[in-house]
């Protein structure tokens, strides 16, 4: 019975955040969206940028689907020959967050409390004001950001925009040590900018 309720809760859809470390190269980004694609898996969200250790980026990517359909496209992102490693969780199992924009008539703030209101509510803070418009940004979670979305709406909503997710994994100790492990295990050969230095004047005979 115990065995039956794992392999149910397997199959069952949910939302997971993939986190994946890799070597800067173009062309890397249409590869794993290929490998999604390829499977009619959505992407709800794609951050792309660098990590703690200088040269090796960071991939945070979000979706909605069983634990064994995610874990077989983790091992194919892995095969990728530019990824070092790859991760995925729940988010009860990451630190995470979202940021939006919002730009409203100035006049409705100026002469609706109600609005003034509910910016503090959300913690919005204040990033433009012109005459016509201002621009607020705040952080969240997505339900969080929609809901200031929606309650703006009756007082003029101009314009909406939000990020995709960035991550934290809560039992992760980085990238970092991992490197250095690697390196460690397979340390790089020295480099050989002057090897030919002393024998010059064989290489540049004509």
């Amino acid at each position: 019975m115990k065995l039956r309720n794992f392999e149910t809760k397997r199959k069952m859809k949910k939302e997971f955040t993939i986190t994946v470390y890799t070597e800067n190269h173009v062309g890397l980004l249409t590869r794993i969206a290929i490998i999604f694609s390829r499977r009619k898996i959505n992407l709800e969200s794609v951050n792309v940028g660098p990590s703690e250790v200088e040269g090796i980026s960071r991939f945070t990517m979000v979706i909605n689907e069983a634990e064994e359909v995610v874990q077989k496209v983790a091992r194919q992102i892995e095969k990728q020959v530019e990824v070092l490693k790859v991760f995925f969780n729940t988010d009860e199992e990451i630190v995470w967050q979202e940021m939006a924009m919002y730009k409203v008539p100035t006049k409705v703030i100026a002469e609706q409390v109600k609005v003034e209101r509910l910016l503090r509510q959300y913690g919005a803070n204040t990033v433009v004001i012109r005459n016509d418009y201002t621009v607020f940004e705040t952080t969240g979670h997505k339900e969080e950001i929609d809901a200031l979305a929606e309650a703006l709406q009756p007082w003029g909503l101009i314009e909406f925009v939000r990020s995709a997710r960035i991550a934290i994994i809560k039992a992760s100790e980085g990238m970092h040590n991992a490197v250095l492990e690697f390196e460690a295990a397979e340390p790089s050969e020295p480099a050989a900018e002057n090897e030919f230095l002393d024998k010059r004047d064989g290489v540049f005979t004509m």
